[in-house]
């Protein structure tokens, strides 16, 4: 789904706000109305609503196999550490499902990019690559994570450009979930505490705070 400016979106939140209070039956107070335009939850435009209805209509787009499939590299590209879960624990597969609907430029090279996959492994080791071994997998992921190594090979150009788009697509559902926001520790804008300047910067010019302001605009409760 398309993102809203910020902007666009409190000037949104206040027009509903404005609409809400105007339309409130007798007896009911307008604070409640308020509460009501700004209660918790994702906001969104009546087109994004209708949008979003439509492609969770929609049929699946990857089999039970690609998605199989996706599922494993996903974990290869972002595996489970110390810190944080896998790609598939962060629902990663789920978020290309919906981004290849959301976005149909994605379908064929997304799903070309997996038959490629499973016949290379058919040629190399006579299964696909869902059923091929751990070490097997990273052999064929090896060959095609590295465009710079895979260079005058025309037998790998279509794996290297599928590899690409899978590996932006998983960092992307990974590090906008919930698991791949903790995983890079933003905490976002977090309130401070001035301290006022500092004392050599206040000798520099002959300056210092007086008892009254040291007091009430430099004393804090713990």
């Amino acid at each position: 789904m398309k993102r809203r400016e910020s902007l666009k979106y409190i000037a949104a939140s206040a027009l509903a706000s404005a609409t809400l209070a105007a339309g409130c039956k007798p007896g009911e107070k307008k604070e409640e109305a308020a509460k009501e335009a700004f209660k918790p939850g994702v906001h969104r435009y009546e087109d994004e609503l209708q949008e979003l209805k439509a492609l969770e209509n929609m049929p699946k787009f990857f089999n039970e196999h690609e998605i199989a499939t996706i599922t494993i590299l996903g974990d290869i590209i972002i595996p489970k550490d110390a810190v944080s879960g896998s790609a598939s624990e962060a629902k990663v597969p789920d978020f290309i499902e919906f981004t290849v609907k959301d976005q149909p430029k994605f379908q064929v090279p997304m799903r070309g990019g997996l038959k490629w996959l499973d016949m290379f492994c058919l040629k190399k080791f006579n299964k696909s690559f869902k059923d091929c071994s751990e070490q097997q997998r990273i052999e064929v992921v090896d060959l095609i994570a590295y465009p710079e190594r895979a260079k005058g090979k025309s037998e790998l150009t279509q794996g290297v450009a599928f590899f690409s788009t899978i590996r932006d697509l998983t960092a992307t559902g990974f590090y906008t979930s919930e698991m791949g926001v903790k995983d890079l520790g933003y905490a976002g804008n977090k309130p401070n505490q001035w301290n006022g300047v500092p004392d050599d910067v206040l000798k520099q010019y002959g300056m210092a705070y007086t008892p009254r302001e040291l007091e009430v605009c430099l004393s804090f409760d713990a």
